[in-house]
């Protein structure tokens, strides 16, 4: 039986970035999405129920899960109040604004017995999912260097208010460095010691939109960086190690896909243009290569394949909420030193 699901928020993260693989998914049936916006699901999904009531959602016994995607300072209070009606939750990333959040969360959902996950996406990107399989290959020898980026170049000011509002959860360290911080502790664990600083670049800009981290794991250095004023962006991965180095420009194509209206499983999807391969320089069996390294399909749907075989099938979560605590704890110990 499919899971009956909710979809809190009709936005960006609602409507382009879960709807379409919640529908493309028959293990998912999108029953419910409720909105306050002019979006209208209905004229994309004509049998979905759209509701602005939210406890009347929860209070309905067919819905299994709740997927929250509404503004970042609106997810613990919404999961918090899903996971004590009895639902599974994914919440969009920030999962909270502070570690106490998260750990309620973690709790409630085990006192509920219920899964719960956060919806980092990122960690199946194409350029993610390549740089994992270089560092899995050996390819590079002992990693000594790791720099991933997130850069744009929006020099002005968002017109959703809530994107440009100071306060707990917000800000470009929450938004883009739950991503970037998020795949770095995927690949590499906890860190020895983390430092960074924020900035507010941007004319007339109230929050942080721009961030430098640096995490230090002895001979490994990492570094995250994302700003919104670069017209003219580097590699969006770069890594040295003893026995070579990868480069990868661009970004994971996957939500420009997805506004153009091609779908999962429809082909090309997920596919990036040759000229966003990565570089790769090393040595093959004593062979020194240095070519193009093909990007591997990204793939966001994995995390819905996974998140079903959890409630469903009691799989292990591929995202845990107690990964994304420490993440939680880092995000905050940044934002309160800046």
């Amino acid at each position: 039986m499919p899971l009956q699901t909710a979809l809190i928020g009709f936005g960006l993260s609602g409507r382009y970035l879960q709807a379409p693989f919640l529908v493309a998914n028959p293990k998912f049936h999108l029953k419910t999405v409720v909105t306050s916006g002019s979006n209208t699901p209905k004229e994309i999904y004509e049998w979905v129920q759209v509701s602005h009531d939210f406890e009347a959602v929860l209070a309905d016994p067919d819905i299994d899960l709740v997927s929250i995607t509404t503004p970042n300072e609106t997810h613990f209070d919404y999961a918090r109040r899903a996971l004590r009606a009895g639902k599974h939750v994914l919440v969009e990333k920030p999962m909270t604004a502070t570690a106490t959040e998260a750990e309620e969360l973690i709790a409630l959902a085990k006192a509920q017995n219920r899964v719960l996950s956060v919806y980092q996406n990122r960690r199946f990107d194409g350029d993610f999912l390549t740089v994992k399989k270089v560092l899995e290959n050996g390819w590079l020898g002992d990693l000594l260097s790791y720099e991933a980026h997130f850069d744009r170049y929006k020099p002005i000011l968002n017109p959703k208010p809530w994107k440009e509002t100071p306060g707990p959860g917000k800000g470009m360290l929450y938004d883009l460095g739950a991503h970037l911080l998020d795949q770095a502790l995927t690949l590499f664990g906890l860190p020895q010691q983390v430092e960074g600083e924020v900035f507010t670049q941007r004319e007339n800009s109230s929050i942080d939109d721009a961030f430098d981290l640096r995490l230090d794991y002895g001979k490994l250095s990492v570094r995250l960086r994302a700003s919104l004023l670069v017209r003219e962006p580097g590699p969006r991965y770069v890594l040295h190690g003893t026995k070579g180095s990868f480069l990868k420009p661009g970004l994971d194509v996957q939500e420009d896909h997805l506004k153009a209206g091609l779908l999962p499983g429809q082909p090309g999807f997920g596919v990036e243009p040759e000229h966003q391969h990565g570089l790769l320089h090393t040595d093959l069996g004593g062979v020194t290569f240095r070519g193009t390294l093909h990007t591997e399909a990204g793939n966001w749907g994995l995390l819905f394949e996974n998140l079903y075989a959890a409630i469903a099938e009691g799989a292990p979560l591929a995202v845990r909420p107690e990964q994304v605590l420490e993440q939680i704890r880092i995000l905050e110990r940044v934002i309160t030193k800046a």
